[in-house]
């Protein structure tokens, strides 16, 4: 059945609009913006597939375009849509944080970082470098890696931390594994990278490892940076 077929109520963009969007599921949001079906499937089912295949939007926004094209029904302008999407939203988070201290905006910067690490197959080290204001300078990928590690250089991190002539930083790295608790090597070197730090006055105010769809573990908040 059509979507336009629907009780009024029920329509996702009805819903939205007398609602609120927080109300919809991520298959009605999805229905929204794929605004049509293909035959046989309404956009919510299609929505509904979107999700059941990559497990989440995380993972569908870190779609490559091969993948998200195996859907039928999608393909290239739908794909170039969801990324500009992706894309404004991390924009928006950033600016949040442009604007104000990061730490008065703790959601922002978790939400941020999600979205920038949660659905990666690969490791990577990731930094946002603050002014003495706690506020965002600049958000920069550090390094790369596999599966299962990354390596990390102390040296050029301080080097990015004064050619962005930042205060403070907060770390964070994901664990694809999905799994957020951190290793003996993470502790390390969150400790390695602290000391290095405090040579040229930059504070580290926290390091947080992505996992999946689990709330970013923070290092601060548990106690141990």
């Amino acid at each position: 059945m059509s979507i336009t077929e629907w009780p009024e109520d029920e329509r996702p963009r009805e819903r939205l609009l007398s609602q609120g969007a927080a109300v919809l599921s991520d298959a009605e949001l999805l229905a929204i913006f794929l605004r049509m079906g293909v035959k046989g499937k309404s956009a919510v089912d299609l929505g509904r597939e979107l999700i059941a295949t990559f497990g989440g939007l995380n993972r569908l926004f870190s779609a490559t375009l091969d993948e998200f094209s195996a859907i039928h029904g999608m393909g290239p302008a739908k794909y170039t849509q969801l990324q500009a999407v992706f894309e404004m939203s991390r924009r928006a988070l950033a600016e949040e944080m442009k604007e104000k201290s990061a730490f008065s905006s703790p959601n922002a910067v978790r939400d941020y970082l999600r979205l920038h690490l949660s659905g990666l197959h690969y490791e990577v080290f990731f930094a946002l470098w603050l002014d003495a204001q706690n506020r965002l300078i600049v958000s920069e990928e550090l390094f790369r890696g596999t599966l299962t590690q990354t390596s990390v250089y102390p040296r050029e991190v301080v080097k990015k931390a004064l050619w962005h002539n930042a205060a403070a930083v907060v770390l964070a790295h994901n664990h694809p594994s999905g799994v957020s608790e951190p290793s003996e090597a993470d502790g390390a070197l969150t400790r390695e990278l602290k000391k290095a730090l405090a040579l040229i006055d930059v504070r580290v105010l926290d390091h947080f490892i992505v996992a999946g769809q689990a709330a970013p573990y923070s290092f601060a908040e548990k106690g141990v940076l």
